[in-house]
């Protein structure tokens, strides 16, 4: 009975363990526009090869390209359609993003994205992620963020910008640049434009 009894607590460890895992928070998500992008299906859009506010970047790094592609696929998904080599296209697209990592319960840090020099700002969740603790000391928490700016071209202004947030466990498959740039970017895309201004936590 006893062998029993052990063998339903290891078992019932494993799976919380496994729960530990896998277990993603939801992604705080916040847009900005001006009015709702009309944008018809079909409408060309190229994406720059440097981040929001930073020099262009010569040689874009491995994770940046995993962003790259996770945006351009939401992108197409809404219709718009990326254009080819030398091409002039009336969208520009810029991403930029981040990551650190800290031990649980650690503070956030606030962050703020405009459009069209009216600042909209909004205190990051990223503290917020879910944590278990079953020993084995502190558990470390990679804070993600994916910031996406839709320009006009011609113009250089902002038509849309957003935000996603997200704290992870530091050793969930979740935490790997390529599920963490999917993961980012469909929450940042989901219901395409957004109500402006409003943070939203997407599953």
């Amino acid at each position: 009975m006893k062998l029993h009894h052990n063998v339903a607590l290891l078992a019932a460890a494993a799976l919380a363990l496994g729960g530990c895992a896998t277990a993603v928070p939801p992604v705080e998500v916040t847009r900005f526009h001006n009015a709702v992008p009309g944008w018809a299906p079909g409408t060309r859009y190229a994406i720059a090869t440097a981040p929001l506010d930073g020099p262009a970047a010569a040689m874009p790094s491995i994770e940046w390209n995993s962003y790259r592609a996770a945006v351009d696929q939401q992108l197409q998904r809404q219709g718009l359609v990326a254009a080819g080599a030398g091409e002039r296209a009336p969208l520009l697209v810029r991403i930029d993003f981040a990551r650190s990592e800290r031990e649980r319960g650690g503070g956030s840090s606030p962050v703020s994205v405009g459009v069209g020099g009216s600042t909209g700002g909004y205190r990051s969740g990223v503290g917020l992620g879910i944590g278990f603790s079953l020993g084995g000391g502190p558990r470390r928490i990679t804070d993600i963020e994916l910031a996406v700016r839709i320009d006009d071209a011609a113009s250089g202004n902002a038509l849309w910008e957003g935000r996603a947030v997200a704290a992870i466990p530091a050793k969930a498959p979740a935490a790997q640049p390529s599920l963490a740039a999917a993961k980012l970017a469909e929450a940042l895309f989901k219901d395409f434009p957004g109500e402006s201004g409003r943070t939203i936590s997407v599953p």
